[in-house]
């Protein structure tokens, strides 16, 4: 029946591409989330299939590991030029990408090829019941048993991966890398060596043996759980890292707190000291005047009044913490003449704790600050564009219950999300050591029942922390 085996036989050369948009999909699901830009993940899956079936569609002989070599190089290099950034990841993607698929696929050929011979073993008992179609209709049955086992297995094994892979726009660092990527490496290698040694005994001795299937069945499967295994416990050694990182930036802030309450205390100290020197102070003012020497009572008065402005400052927000983290914020931008503008004013009658208002502070003023010394002089289409106003406001009020607190500042980038955590990705360099900040002020308001708003519109970032008070 002709019909029938022109069908089979098409369906033989089609069953690898559609392995092939297997693979692709998987890729570009795989890849997505670790992409600012989504369609370099599609784009490169796309690169991956275009490849890998003009390599299957050639007329002369390829060897199928330099085929998928080279697929997934295309697919790497889509990466990069889409998304210039973490190239030290894209490798670990693309890498994980091909051991697993690898893994995967052979998996499924070893269960489809045992239970391919075994039905059709089992079917040539019934030499009155079988005709071609039949051997067709198994034939497809087994392809989809095959192409559903392979889907599972890869999807399967990208997806957890993907859960336990939580900072996924954190930048990979060499050490890393060279931890993600080994067991991929010596999995595959240990797979070619194991097919090498299957090729000779099946030239050997004419036929396969059982025992081959097995074990290539157990390597890849303890394979792909050691890829699993590395990228969990990667994972829980970068979150560890984190959570030793966020220890020492509270230390730091504590340290901070402890220079700002130095700061109050030598201002108390001064205030005291003055008010000890007030009586002398008068009795020279009267002297002045009595002897009819206005001009130096005045001059006089006026020194007096300097000193006692330069202790106290023009910042009075209601607390001496905050007076002091504001003091020094404007210090700053006057230094590099950045305009400070402050209508900050804390809530004494409510229940919120100094402490935390001032780690919402230093974090927000010390992140726009950073930020406005990176983006004073940046480069947009080739040519430099100065921020000629560069200025940091910070301003609080209440609506209720509500205590609100909004810093604006002049900004010139655009923002970059993490899809895990819902904060901009950092724009330093070290990411790995910042990017911190927003989730402590974002911590602080979740404390008082509250939560952080950020917008980057028409040149200017705005946080908006909310604080739910009692009192």
């Amino acid at each position: 029946m002709p019909h029938a085996e022109m069908f089979e036989q098409l369906l033989f050369y089609l069953m690898p591409v559609a392995v092939l948009f297997l693979e692709g999909y998987c890729l570009y699901r795989f890849a997505e989330p670790f992409m600012v830009k989504k369609r370099a993940a599609l784009s490169a899956a796309l690169s991956y299939l275009l490849v890998m079936c003009i390599l299957y569609a050639i007329p002369f002989y390829l060897h199928y590991y330099i085929a998928y070599i080279a697929g997934n190089l295309a697919a790497f290099f889509v990466l990069c030029i889409m998304d210039g950034r973490n190239y030290r990841q894209k490798v670990f993607i693309v890498a994980t990408c091909l051991s697993v698929g690898r893994f995967a696929s052979v998996m499924a050929e070893i269960v489809y090829d045992n239970l391919y011979e075994f039905i059709l073993t089992y079917a040539r008992g019934m030499d009155d019941y079988l005709n071609t179609y039949v051997d067709v209709a198994i034939y497809i049955g087994v392809c989809v048993i095959y192409l559903i086992l392979d889907y599972m297995i890869l999807y399967a094994g990208m997806k957890i991966i993907l859960k336990v892979y939580k900072e996924k726009y954190a930048d990979m660092k060499k050490s890393e890398l060279f931890i993600s990527v080994i067991p991929s490496f010596t999995g595959i290698t240990g797979y070619w060596i194991m097919c090498y040694y299957r090729n000779f005994y099946i030239r050997e001795n004419g036929s396969n043996a059982d025992v081959y299937d097995v074990l290539t069945l157990l390597y890849c499967l303890v394979s792909v759980i050691t890829i699993i295994a590395v990228a969990v416990l990667y994972q829980s050694i970068r979150s560890r890292k984190e959570d030793d990182m966020h220890i020492s930036l509270l230390a730091a802030q504590i340290d901070s707190m402890r220079r700002h309450f130095e700061s109050v205390e030598g201002l108390y100290r001064d205030i005291r000291g003055i008010r000890h020197d007030m009586a002398a102070h008068v009795i020279t003012l009267e002297r002045l005047y009595a002897g009819d020497k206005a001009s130096e009572a005045k001059d006089y008065l006026a020194g007096l009044k300097a000193e006692l402005s330069n202790m106290s400052g023009d910042i009075k927000s209601g607390n001496p913490v905050t007076d002091v983290i504001l003091k020094e914020i404007k210090n700053e931008a006057d230094k590099r003449n950045i305009n400070f503008s402050s209508e900050f004013y804390f809530p004494e009658d409510s229940s919120i704790n100094a402490f935390d208002i001032s780690i919402i502070l230093n974090n927000a003023l010390q992140n726009a600050m950073e930020s406005i010394i990176r983006s004073i002089s940046v480069k947009s289409a080739g040519n430099n564009v100065l921020d000629s106003n560069p200025y940091i406001s910070v301003s609080s009020y209440r609506r209720n219950n509500a205590y609100m607190i909004e810093i604006r500042n002049s900004y010139l980038g655009t923002l970059q999300w993490n899809t895990d955590s819902g904060l901009p990705v950092t724009s330093k360099d070290d990411a790995g050591c910042h990017g911190y900040g927003l989730s402590n002020i974002r911590r602080v308001a979740h404390k008082y029942s509250g939560d952080i708003d950020i917008s980057a519109e028409d040149g200017e970032f705005c946080l908006c922390i909310m604080l739910m008070t009692v009192g």
